[in-house]
């Protein structure tokens, strides 16, 4: 079963995607904000990462970039996730080293072809 740890500050948001994923038998851990989101990154080693972008205390930003510069968490697959739809933010999610970017609402299904997606490893299948 895969562990995905799940960025999030909005209760709604955490709740109703935290429970489709535990339905599709992912294990889910929760963090409020992205300096709690880095520390259960750094204590977990989850297998990815879902990652809002607007949170308290660190940035959705900062939190991809702290984790993709930290050798343990650097090849950890992040996708943000975000109710942003902005010009450019797509951009700058993937400049932060997301390795992905939803916007919200989510789109269930295509969210969970990108997790797979990243879950396969090289040469193996689903």
């Amino acid at each position: 079963m895969a562990t995905i740890l799940y960025i999030e500050d909005n209760d709604d948001n955490l709740f109703m995607l935290s429970r489709r994923l535990r339905r599709r038998g992912f294990d889910v851990l929760a963090a409020r904000d992205g300096e709690e989101g880095v520390e259960s990154a750094l204590n977990s080693l989850p297998d990815l990462i879902l990652m809002d972008l607007v949170l308290p205390v660190m940035d959705g930003w900062e939190a991809t970039a702290k984790l993709k510069s930290l050798p343990e968490t650097m090849a950890i697959p992040v996708i943000a996730v975000s109710s942003h739809a902005m010009s450019g933010d797509r951009e700058k999610a993937l400049a932060a080293g997301c390795d992905d970017y939803h916007t919200k609402p989510i789109d269930f299904e295509r969210l969970l072809i990108a997790i797979n997606s990243y879950l396969v490893g090289p040469g193996e299948s689903q």
